[in-house]
């Protein structure tokens, strides 16, 4: 009260203590009255902090912390105002200027936090990820910055909710970061859908006009004058036509230059929406009469799983993104020659669509640490990591002693095999240290414990103590090691602590973790306790960034695209063999007809095993990899194999996150986020 101007806010809440510049209550009544009373805190120089962490959700610990002001965030943090684009009070864009003026400055430490074969119950990766941060910056007084993706529509109103962290760690404020955020996804989409439309308009104008009559209209005369653009030059470089003057070009030049002569049914490029919505799986498109019978069978896919946000996550840079939208195959002609969006002619309009997404974002965790939230690809079809810029740009940010803490999707076989060879090698940084997160009751479920699913109570295997079922289920951790450790890198198992795990089961797990070579193992609360529940782990990722490591990739890009698949399958996956569908061979034949065939491999599959069959827990044995076709990124720069059926557009559950989220019309506030 003698802080604070107006205390009879405070005075509706249940005070515990006060102690430094700390308030810890224990009764949140509204959460208005929360976010009211800390504005009071905040102007007093307080700090409001809720410790009834067992009766309180995700998005009321969020609303009870109040954020630095950004722009405040941005300056103590080295950037300085010409390079900071603020949205609001607590988010802005980083302009690239950042990088080059920081260029020179040495790199920090580079962590890549991952997890095992992920399940149904959740093992907390996100919130690891914040929680160390919070830990090495609050704590440990590192500069440090956490780097994750942006979350997807779909998810949010569907069946996962938010992904911000969870409990003490996670990023603030939740509703901005996980709706909207300042437009990228919505960026991507209006960039994915103008390519598709350019595609099927080219396909309609090239059936219904002449060479004359497309010639006039692709090239106009302006002002008496035919004058090519710049990307129509490219095109006729790329066809061995040295002319620049329209009027010169012979009959069978104008042909070539006209005709992209597409093959409908090679069509790989499809629209996107960023919300689940099965009934776009499968659509025909050009039912109006208007389009004269030219109809075709085509889909959408969801807005993450789009080459645009792969391409957006590898970018190291305005032109280099730039080149990369150019180089997008989105079909092949009649005679099997690619079709690139720079054919069509749309990639300048692609970049301009995209100036603004390239840029990083910039938030913070509750306990003030920076986040970058930037690029959100799926970890099965795409990468499955945040943007290559982020990083870099975090990494002189923080300095030579500083830490970057950027999180791979799904489990290690996924998300941390493709950030070494995919990520790791277009942006030429080097990993210090891999954090594998796991859980008692997700390892249980691994040693064949019974099927759970969200929202369900927990069958009892998994509220008490069982060691050996816990054991069996170590297998999967220990292999997970095993993967990141090929790549030469030391390891960190953070378990993360849930109030059912007995201390036998956690130690257990410790135990088993560095018995299977990792660099130590540590138990974690950062869900009830923030940073300071990270503590352990900080520490040991401090030690383990100094030991010796060797990384180098799993595979040369230069092998066989059919032995790079192979690598993968067996010494990640424990693959016997693989086995090439007849479509995947000839795609695979295709390829590296068309010269793509050195890029990395992106394998698309399951996340929920380290098999191609989700229900094999564990880690399986004695099967052979299908590889049912073979899909291209150009512009992002893989070749992705499928392996079973993958969506890529989710469908809606019977009970949607959506019921439950609701805006309150007095304060404005989101209700039912997470």
């Amino acid at each position: 009260a003698q802080k604070s101007q107006s205390c009879r806010v405070m005075c509706t809440l249940v005070l515990s203590s006060i102690h430094s510049d700390v308030i810890l209550f224990t009764s949140l009544g509204s959460s208005s009255l929360v976010q009211r009373s800390s504005h009071i805190c905040h102007a007093a120089g307080w700090r409001l902090c809720c410790i009834e962490q067992s009766s309180c959700c995700d998005i009321e610990i969020s609303r009870s912390y109040m954020p630095k002001p950004i722009g405040q965030l941005a300056k103590e943090i080295g950037l300085i105002s010409e390079e900071v684009e603020l949205y609001g009070q607590t988010k802005a864009k980083v302009l690239l200027s950042a990088l080059k003026r920081l260029k020179d400055k040495p790199d920090g430490k580079y962590v890549v936090v991952t997890g095992i074969t992920p399940t149904p119950l959740g093992e907390g990766k996100s919130t690891t990820t914040m929680g160390l941060a919070q830990a090495l910056g609050a704590h440990l007084h590192q500069n440090v910055f956490a780097c994750v993706r942006q979350p997807s529509q779909g998810p949010t109103f569907g069946i996962k909710g938010g992904a911000a962290g969870g409990g003490y760690s996670q990023v603030i404020p939740m509703e901005e970061f996980n709706l909207h955020l300042t437009g990228d996804i919505h960026a991507i989409t209006a960039a994915s859908n103008l390519v598709a439309a350019a595609i099927d308009a080219r396909i309609f104008h090239e059936l219904t006009q002449t060479d004359q009559a497309l010639y006039t209209r692709l090239v106009p005369l302006i002002n008496g004058i035919r004058q090519f653009s710049d990307i129509q030059i490219r095109r006729l470089q790329k066809l061995g036509i040295r002319k620049m003057e329209p009027t010169t070009l012979t009959e069978e030049e104008m042909h070539k230059f006209v005709r992209l002569d597409i093959d409908p049914t090679t069509i790989t490029w499809q629209r996107v929406l960023d919300t689940n919505d099965r009934f776009l799986r499968s659509i025909t498109i050009g039912q109006s009469p208007t389009e004269k019978g030219f109809s075709r069978t085509a889909q959408f896919d969801i807005t993450v799983a789009s080459e645009i946000m792969a391409v957006l996550a590898l970018t190291d840079g305005l032109e280099d993104m730039r080149r990369r939208l150019g180089r997008m195959v989105v079909a092949s002609s009649k005679t099997g020659e690619p079709v690139t969006t720079d054919d069509l002619g749309v990639t300048g309009a692609l970049t301009v669509l995209m100036k603004d997404a390239i840029k990083p974002n910039l938030m913070q965790t509750l306990e003030g640490t920076p986040v970058f939230v930037h690029a959100g690809p799926f970890a099965n079809i795409a990468h499955g990591n945040s943007s290559v810029l982020a990083d870099k740009i975090a990494l002189k940010l923080v300095g030579q002693e500083g830490f970057v803490v950027t999180e791979a999707g799904f489990g290690a076989d996924i998300g941390m095999e493709k950030f070494f060879n995919i990520k790791c090698r277009y942006s030429g940084l080097q990993p210090h240290v891999v954090v594998l997160v796991a859980t008692v009751r997700a390892l249980k479920m691994h040693g064949g414990g019974p099927t759970v699913s969200a929202g369900v109570p927990l069958p009892k295997e998994y509220t008490e103590e069982n060691l050996q079922l816990l054991a069996n289920g170590c297998s999967n951790l220990s292999k997970q090691i095993q993967n990141a450790r090929i790549f030469g890198i030391p390891v960190v198992v953070a378990v993360n602590v849930f109030k059912t795990d007995t201390e036998a089961e956690l130690d257990l797990v410790a135990q088993m973790a560095k018995e299977a070579g990792a660099f130590n193992a540590v138990k974690c609360t950062h869900w009830a306790e923030g940073g300071k529940g990270a503590l352990a782990l900080a520490q040991a990722v401090q030690r383990a960034s100094q030991a010796p490591s060797h990384f180098k990739f799993l595979y040369n890009v230069e092998l066989p695209v059919m032995d790079k698949i192979r690598i993968i399958a067996q010494q990640i996956y424990g693959a016997d063999d693989i086995e090439l569908f007849p479509e995947a061979e000839q795609k695979i034949i295709l390829y590296t007809k068309q010269g793509f065939g050195n890029l990395p491999i992106c394998m698309a599959k399951t996340h929920l095993s380290l098999s191609h069959d989700p229900e094999r827990k564990g880690v399986p044995k004695g099967f052979v990899l299908p590889i049912r076709d073979v899909r291209a990124s150009v512009g992002a720069g893989f070749l992705y194999p499928l392996i079973g059926t993958m969506s890529t557009m989710p469908g809606l559950p019977t009970r949607p996150c959506f019921y439950d989220i609701d805006l309150d019309p007095v304060t404005e506030e989101v209700n039912g986020l997470f």
